[in-house]
């Protein structure tokens, strides 16, 4: 293994970061940048903010929950293939495995304890 395998993936890395900074760039070049207090407004529907709107504060109890949600995806993501290939990896990557389940149990542990997966009305 030469390393020159991975020679496509650096240059089309390479390649999405170029593409990306040259987006952003040339975006902040050409947009109208002129705010105004009711630009900077939360917006609800066209009519003035009223309630927990207009403290300016939101409950991010769903967004705690999406996240949550994605990360034991990804850990379900990361099961299949695993255990497709369980008997030829033999005990070292049963126990890698077991270290990774433990972790993300540890951080559900932590989010239940902190009450993130509490719904509030």
């Amino acid at each position: 293994m030469t390393g020159l395998e991975f020679l496509p993936v650096l240059i089309m890395v390479a390649g999405v970061i170029l593409v990306v900074t040259a987006t952003l760039f040339v975006s902040s070049l050409l947009r109208p940048s002129n705010p105004y207090p009711a630009k900077n407004m939360p917006y609800e529907c066209g009519m003035d903010p009223a309630g927990e709107a207009a403290a300016g504060q939101f409950k991010a109890q769903f967004f705690l929950i999406a996240i949550l949600f994605v990360v034991f995806d990804v850990e379900a993501m990361f099961l299949f293939p695993w255990a497709v290939v369980l008997k030829e990896i033999g005990i070292v990557g049963y126990i890698e495995m077991f270290v990774f389940i433990v972790l993300l149990l540890v951080g559900f542990a932590y989010a239940w304890l902190k009450g993130a997966l509490e719904w509030e009305t």
